[in-house]
């Protein structure tokens, strides 16, 4: 029988925010968007979830490309932030990576807002940030 391959780093890697190359522009706009303020929100009140996806170093310049995460990535910058969490890709799919990353479906949103919860996420400013209703999330995590 033969191994698998892993996709990435077993590990992740503490990288420098300026070591890190987005590899698409950001777009106009973007920090009045619903989605970066639910991920600012996120980020500041219980940190960074997923790591960033980026390609091994450039043994050059030391450089790494952002596979995946650049939303987090101007978030983490604009928090003042220096460096973050890393998973490091071990193949050369970055031209077809993003085509393969799962989104957050609902579900899985839900549980991680459950998760929030029970870990003693403040509920005043959780439902402004998250832009959900959060007596709603609160009933349904009690009636569970």
């Amino acid at each position: 029988m033969t191994a698998v391959a892993l996709g990435f780093m077993p590990e992740p890697l503490i990288v420098p925010l300026d070591r890190i190359l987005p590899s698409r522009k950001v777009p106009v706009g973007l920090s009045i968007s619903r989605k970066f303020k639910q991920i600012r929100s996120s980020i500041e009140e219980i940190g960074l979830i997923e790591p960033l996806s980026v390609t091994a170093a450039n043994p050059t310049s030391g450089q790494h490309l952002l596979l995946d995460g650049h939303i987090r990535l101007v978030v983490l910058k604009d928090l003042g932030l220096q460096e973050a969490s890393c998973l490091v890709a071990t193949d050369d799919e970055a031209y077809t990576y993003n085509n393969r990353v799962n989104r957050l479906p609902t579900i899985q949103e839900h549980f991680m807002i459950r998760r929030a919860i029970e870990r003693g996420v403040r509920r005043r400013s959780s439902g402004l940030r998250f832009t959900i209703d959060l007596r709603a999330a609160y009933g349904k995590l009690l009636a569970s």
